[in-house]
Formats: structure tokens, C-alpha cells, sequence
């Protein structure tokens, strides 16, 4: 009996705890989008490429986030907000703009070796987005659009 009530104290504790997490909501405000800052804009990306980018990419790594409905649900949200937080100050496609033209080229770099190492998109977002995983020939194309555009030829990949 004693073991039972415990149980059941402990349940009771938990549930209003998530309870009291649902007070503490998540900022959904997308920062302002100039879209000549954009990378579509800023580099000529092919709209088939950036339709691409854009499903599998800018919830994390853009300025122009959506939220699903189980971002209303603290602590998953928390969580995801975290991950978007991250991805965006390491890479946000909206500013690609205002990056100097070293990092614009690191950036191609690192997108293409994200891209051939699997890295990128993360398994855990594309298990929920299924129009974020990108085929085989659909990450070449990209991979090979990102590699085109490296200006810096030192640390480019040879040609066979």
C-alpha cells in the first residue's frame, strides 16, 4: 500500500510539474527578412536548389522559422528552440549577406562536407520533417552548387 502511494505521489508530482512547464513559453518571433540578404539572392542560387535548402535547412538556419505545433510543449521546446538558436548563429541563410567573403567561403566549404558527411540535416529533425530528407542526388546537387562557388582556390577539393 505504502509503495503504491509513493507511486502515485510521484505521478502527481511530475504531471504538475509539467504543468508549471507550460507557463514558461518559447519566443516565436523570426527576426525581420531582407530578402536581398538572402543566400538565393546574394549568390544566384537556383530556385530548384534553394527549394532544397529551404525544406531541409531554414527552420535552423534562417531567419524565417516555423514552428510546429509540438513546439507548444515545454520542456520539447526548450529543446528545439535551443537546437534553432544554435544552428542559426552558426549559419543563417537569411544574413548570408552580410558575411565577408573568407567566411562565405568557409561557409560553402562547411555546408558541402556537412552534407557528404550525413551531418546535415540532423536524423532527429528529418524523422519529423520526411520533406527535409533529402535522396542521394539531391544532396550532390547541393553539394556540388556549394563547392562551385568557393572563391578561395587553396583548400578547394581536387578534380579527378
Amino acid at each position: 500500500m505504502l509503495k503504491k502511494l509513493t507511486l502515485k505521489k510521484i505521478v502527481l508530482a511530475l504531471a504538475a510539474l509539467l504543468l508549471i512547464f507550460q507557463l514558461f513559453r518559447i519566443d516565436k518571433t523570426n527576426p525581420p527578412v531582407d530578402e536581398k540578404m538572402d543566400i538565393v539572392a546574394v549568390a544566384n542560387m537556383p530556385a530548384e536548389l534553394h527549394t532544397l535548402l529551404k525544406n531541409a535547412c531554414y527552420d535552423c538556419h534562417s531567419n524565417e522559422v516555423k514552428y510546429p505545433w509540438y513546439t507548444n510543449i515545454a520542456p520539447l521546446s526548450w529543446w528545439i528552440k535551443h537546437h534553432i538558436n544554435e544552428g542559426s548563429k552558426h549559419l543563417n541563410f537569411s544574413e548570408w549577406g552580410t558575411y565577408k567573403p573568407r567566411r562565405v567561403d568557409k561557409k560553402f566549404k562547411e555546408c558541402a562536407e556537412m552534407l557528404e558527411e550525413g551531418e546535415m540535416p540532423l536524423t532527429s529533425y528529418t524523422l519529423i520533417h520526411g520533406e527535409a530528407k533529402l535522396s542521394e542526388e539531391q544532396k550532390a546537387q547541393l553539394i556540388a552548387w556549394f563547392y562551385s562557388q568557393r572563391t578561395f582556390e587553396s583548400d578547394k577539393p581536387k578534380e579527378d
